[in-house]
């Protein structure tokens, strides 16, 4: 039992000290200049991710001996997350949920990709809903010929049990959607134009899936239908060709060159091609997949041991409250005066 006890004690020590290494690099990031008109310099983004790796392989080691680590984690989860659960949602992430990891996959090994582009990967234990044991959606950090920039996503179908789909086939539909579109692009030719996507020559399945999102609503969808977001319909060499231009813009500015005209032309075009674009929503059962994405990276992965803590701060007080209110009990019951036994103390959250 005390060899527990010390083992126990070890691992908490050494969260500790992963925190304070997280700290250090922070303080390190914090010194780094940042470029002009960004808020996080992509040098500083990159840098972050080769100063931290080893400490998340570190902190990945450790919790793996903590029972329930990410389903408390979880529990605790900042309202941006929290929100897009449900209860049906919690039965399985805080009974089965395994683990939780985030990578930045373009710059792994030295990669000269895009840094902002991430994975997130959920490993769970055999459950009643479905028979995945790791769900992982990758999200690529795109720019468009029309300037617009944020994460795109693919699709990612899950293996649900016989009448225990949480997202009420969404997904499935949205799956479906997404492999048809992606022939008919191949069919298209990577050079030509993206066809656009009226309501009036969508497919059977794009119908029945807008039917369904009517339905349900947005706001009580599954949080398992995060893994049929999307996003803006952006390729990898349409994202290229906009990086690329971007670049050009920037230097011929910075030479003194006139691009207003030019720039002016291209919002005329862009003006143009909105008008005959159909609504990018109106097929998204998530439409806030990317937000809710960067709230796991950049808020309760690198914070996990923070809301892993809260989580046995809030069970102590629990604890602490229930043997208060059974104190109390006991001594209204023992009173030989007969007077009324006080009133139980409000629990705390």
């Amino acid at each position: 039992m005390a060899d527990i006890v010390e083992e126990i004690n070890a691992t908490y020590e050494g969260l500790a000290d992963i925190e304070r290494e997280f700290e250090d690099v922070e303080t390190e990031i914090s010194l780094l200049p940042t470029s002009s008109g960004f808020c996080v310099d992509m040098l500083s983004v990159r840098q972050q991710y080769v100063l931290t790796k080893p400490i998340y392989e570190k902190r990945e080691k450790l919790v793996a001996k903590i029972p329930n680590f990410w389903p408390l984690v979880v529990e605790q989860a900042p309202p941006d997350i929290d929100q897009y659960i449900q209860p049906s949602d919690s039965a399985v992430l805080l009974s089965s949920l395994d683990s939780i990891a985030v990578s930045h996959f373009e710059i792994e090994n030295g990669g000269k990709g895009e840094p902002r582009s991430i994975a997130i990967k959920m490993e769970f234990k055999e459950n009643e809903y479905f028979e995945d044991k790791v769900l992982e959606k990758k999200f690529w950090y795109r720019r468009s010929k029309f300037g617009s920039a944020g994460l795109v996503s693919e699709p990612v179908p899950i293996k649900w049990k016989a009448g225990k789909d949480l997202t009420q086939g969404l997904l499935d539909l949205t799956v479906k959607v997404w492999e048809h579109d992606k022939k008919q692009a191949q069919a298209n030719g990577a050079s030509k134009d993206k066809k656009k996507h009226k309501p009036e020559d969508w497919t059977a399945d794009q119908k029945a899936l807008r039917e369904k999102i009517d339905t349900f609503g947005l706001g009580g969808v599954s949080f398992f239908c995060w893994f049929g977001y999307r996003g803006e319909d952006i390729s990898a060499e349409e994202s290229a060709i906009a990086v690329q231009e971007d670049k050009k813009r920037r230097a011929d500015k910075a030479e003194g060159k006139d691009t207003d005209a030019k720039e002016a032309a291209e919002e005329e075009d862009d003006e143009d091609d909105d008008e005959d674009e159909d609504d990018p929503l109106a097929l998204e059962i998530f439409p806030d997949g990317d937000d809710l994405a960067i709230s796991f990276s950049e808020d309760l992965w690198p914070t996990a041991i923070k809301y892993f803590t809260q989580a046995q701060e809030a069970d102590a007080i629990s604890d602490f409250d229930f043997e208060d209110d059974d104190e109390e009990m006991n001594e209204g019951e023992n009173d030989d005066d007969g007077d009324e036994a006080p009133p139980l103390k409000k629990r705390k959250a």
